[in-house]
């Protein structure tokens, strides 16, 4: 089980990091939407952005892999905000047997079980995907966030880098400019909530799609429950992981730092794999 799960982390990491590309220009004439203009809506989804520091957890996720079999796990998420996007694995007796963790500098993958860990910096996964990988972005995907690719943070001054559609009870925003990538995020107009971000390749059917559902309070802010991730063409999706939250809060009082002892064997990515498929 723990093999399995490691290459399904490792196939995750890969797929869900895509992310790339500048956007500008100048926001054109757009609808209004929930009573207010195109530019006062976007202002107000970015604005009504909570920010938060750090987010922590429980997360029941279902792996697909579709012809390669799928799997179920109990992890724990934790989020700070710069810093880190952790996903730990602890079945049996809260015992780790599994850990992964998503830095601004690399990818961490750690089996506790048979002392060893691969670790991966984005400009080898870069290399590997054939894109330039973000860390905010992902950051964002997991935060339920709009984003624009190389910045840490949005603000007013970026609502005309969108072109901004109406579509019945849904506000569609999509950045102006990206050379290989296109995003795209669908927001439901009354509340200006997030429901679903898009990441195509141009010029193909393929694309990373980011689905949110089942919207709770954090901290006094709505933050979903539910989200459904999914990667492949318009017709076959290679992969999904659907993930379910509860015990959701703000809980600051964990180490963002992972350190390992001399016991820990590093080995690389595609050792990891050849073992994996093996297995």
């Amino acid at each position: 089980m723990i093999k399995k799960l490691l290459y399904y982390l490792s196939v995750t990491v890969v797929i869900v990091t895509m992310a790339a590309c500048s956007s500008s220009r100048r926001l054109g004439r757009t609808p209004t939407i929930g009573g207010l203009s195109g530019t006062d809506y976007m202002e107000k989804v970015i604005s009504q952005t909570p920010q938060w520091q750090n987010i922590t957890a429980k997360a029941a996720l279902n792996l697909d892999m579709g012809t390669k079999g799928n799997a179920k796990v109990n992890a724990t998420l934790r989020i700070r905000r710069g810093e880190v996007i952790r996903l730990s694995v602890a079945p049996l007796l809260g015992i780790e047997v599994a850990r992964m963790d998503i830095t601004p500098d690399n990818v961490l993958l750690i089996d506790r079980l048979n002392k060893r860990y691969v670790k991966v910096s984005f400009a080898e996964l870069s290399r590997l995907a054939n894109a330039e990988l973000d860390f905010d972005v992902l950051q964002s995907l997991f935060m339920n966030e709009l984003f624009l690719p190389g910045k840490a943070q949005l603000t007013a001054n970026d609502v005309t880098k969108f072109r901004i559609t109406s579509e019945g009870e849904q506000a569609v925003l999509e950045a102006k400019q990206g050379k290989y990538l296109s995003y795209r995020f669908v927001t439901e107009t009354v509340n200006g909530l997030l429901e679903n971000t898009r990441i195509g390749v141009k010029g193909t059917p393929y694309a990373l799609s980011w689905m949110y559902g089942s919207f709770g309070r954090l901290d006094g802010k709505a933050f979903p429950q539910h989200m459904f991730i999914t990667a492949g063409d318009d017709t076959k999706k290679v992969f999904s992981l659907d993930m379910k939250l509860s015990r959701l809060s703000v809980n600051d009082n964990w180490d963002a730092k992972t350190e390992l002892s001399s016991k820990y064997k590093e080995i690389g990515l595609e050792e990891l794999m050849k073992q994996l498929l093996k297995s």
